[in-house]
């Protein structure tokens, strides 16, 4: 569930910290308070897209904070695999947005905004009116019914992408193949040349490096030779050398040491520098004996380097590249040489995919009808709860002309909002107000089944009043028993029903304007229930239907508690 919210700097918001409860949260307040600013800034905060529009006038930046309760071992082993460990079950996200850019943390960790919208899933849906909408596309439609439909159809559905796949590439490899027989010897001509030139090179991995290494060396022979005379000149057994006023030190040393213990240590470090001295003298001496500038050497090193080159620019930057492009046009000659067989082989294997996606594709129809059939009853059941009139709802499954990734399977839904209307699809019949209620009977009925754990409303209550928003209040609280509900609200009949009731404010000081939201007590929701009611002004009348409604809404509850 989501514990907390924090926000600042976010347009009118100049900083709250909202603490949510469990089961239904009701926000409501003045039109124009900031209430889908609210909203906004959680969406922002899980991913949306963002605007430095949004900074509001207290400082450089915005930031939005979310802090999560994760108890759900499916949402946690979930997070584990994008790896995302949480301690407790704690999970903090959040996003601080500069005129520029945006900084997305979870658990203070940086991460990309495609990884928030992944946590995003497993944490929280929002709906508002944009979400409804998607009701009305089909693609949405299919994914209801999987979902409904569980596990078995997503694993169909995973060997089913994985064939189709692998059809669309074949598909692709057949139309390119599609060769005459002179383009066929062309490129086989072509082919060969490029494979005799690689094969040729005869290329070593690792090759280039050390030719390059010895080709430095070489070109720079007579500079390495100067330098390392001079240097065993200073360093040498020579008149003025190093090692030659060593060995006078030690000498005129060794002959006072046996006179204070502090010298003795002196010369014994002496004797340590002289060792090394000698040392690097020795290897002087071996480099520059073993040292043999051939300039053919040089010029066969460097057209051997010329010739790994050229292949490179032709064939691939690197030894593995190449090596790959190889193996790549030897299976094209194989393929030209051998056109007929080939073709025969991938027409094989095309019939095989077929047949494979077809048998995937008939049990995922047959799962699809099944499922679509128990959605129809709950999803029905559930419209009729909304005080829809005898509502009707299908779930039409029709065959594709093709094969698809997820099948062949056109699902769309159907609906009769008015007893003895003909089924229409749900875009042609349903209203924005009748579309919010369809998608909360959607995610009634999928309460059991949705391993996500919070939900956002917003515009639920868009065209609906009277006994209507009593039913939706009650699928509401309802809802709310198994999720924890944040939603945004216009009515008081949903208002109602809050475990937890926030009123959001707008207000206005020193000529700037700025979005509070604080809870409610019991008292104080009542007044705002009366404040929803009464408009201008409010009257004890106004009061008591308020303190009325919110009884009401308690024995309504208390008795779907039992």
């Amino acid at each position: 569930m989501l514990a907390n919210l924090h926000v600042k700097n976010f347009a009118i918001i100049d900083e709250i910290d909202v603490d949510f409860g469990r089961h239904l949260n009701i926000l409501t307040g003045e039109t124009g308070a900031g209430k889908s600013i609210v909203v906004g800034s959680i969406g922002i905060a899980l991913g949306a897209r963002v605007s430095s529009e949004i900074i509001g006038n207290h400082g450089d930046y915005a930031v939005v904070e979310l802090i999560f309760q994760i108890d759900d071992e499916d949402t946690l082993q979930a997070l584990r695999a994008l790896d995302i460990e949480t301690e407790e079950g704690q999970l903090v996200v959040s996003r601080k947005i500069t005129g520029s850019r945006s900084i997305n943390r979870i658990n203070g960790e940086s991460v990309s905004v495609s990884m928030i919208r992944k946590v995003a899933g497993l944490c929280m849906d929002i709906h508002g009116q944009h979400e409804h909408q998607s009701l009305l596309h089909k693609e949405y439609h299919l994914s209801v019914v999987d979902r409904f439909a569980g596990s078995e159809v997503e694993d169909l559905k995973s060997k089913m992408a994985g064939y189709y796949k692998e059809y669309r590439e074949l598909l692709h490899e057949l139309e390119n193949e599609s060769i005459s027989a002179e383009e066929r010897t062309r490129e086989l001509s072509f082919l060969e040349f490029e494979k005799k030139e690689i094969e040729e090179t005869k290329l070593i991995p690792g090759e280039e490096d050390k030719l390059e290494e010895q080709v430095r060396k070489l070109s720079n022979a007579s500079s390495i030779v100067e330098a390392l005379g001079k240097v065993y000149a200073c360093t040498g057994d020579g008149l003025g050398g190093s090692a030659d006023s060593i060995s006078q030190a030690l000498r005129q040393l060794g002959g006072v040491s046996s006179m204070d213990e502090k010298l003795t240590s002196m010369e014994s470090e002496l004797m340590d520098i002289e060792n090394l001295l000698s040392d690097f003298n020795r290897e002087i001496s071996e480099y520059m004996d073993g040292f043999v500038f051939n300039e053919a050497e040089l010029h066969q090193m460097e057209a051997r380097l010329d010739q790994i080159r050229n292949c490179q620019a032709k064939y691939g930057k690197s030894y593995e590249d190449i090596m790959s492009y190889l193996h790549e046009i030897t299976e094209k000659i194989r393929r030209l040489c051998d056109y007929e067989d080939y073709q025969k082989e991938c027409l094989h294997k095309k019939e095989a995919l077929e047949g494979k996606m077809s048998t995937l594709g008939s049990k995922l129809t047959k799962l699809r009808k099944t499922a679509g059939k128990k959605l129809e009853k709950k999803i029905t059941s559930a419209l009729e709860e909304l005080n829809f009139e005898k509502p009707k709802f299908s779930v039409n499954i029709t065959p594709l002309e093709g094969y698809t990734a997820e099948g062949r399977d056109d699902v769309e839904f159907l609906i009769s909002t008015n007893p003895g209307a003909e089924l229409y699809p749900l875009g042609k019949v349903a209203s924005g107000g009748e579309l919010s209620r369809v998608m909360l009977a959607v995610k009634s009925v999928f309460a059991d089944v949705d391993r996500i754990e919070t939900l956002i409303f917003d515009e639920i209550d868009v065209g609906i009043s009277g006994r209507t928003a009593q039913k939706v209040s009650e699928k509401m609280s309802i809802l709310g028993k198994e999720h924890q509900i944040i939603c945004i609200t216009h009515l008081a009949q949903i208002a109602a029903m809050a475990d937890t009731h926030f009123v959001i404010e707008k207000l206005v000081s020193e000529d700037m304007t700025r979005t509070n939201i604080r809870p409610l007590t019991e008292t104080e929701s009542e007044e705002e229930l009366a404040r929803i009611l009464g408009g201008v002004e409010i009257t004890d009348a106004v009061r008591t239907n308020a303190k009325e409604m919110k009884q009401l809404a308690k024995r309504q509850k208390d008795y779907a508690a039992v």
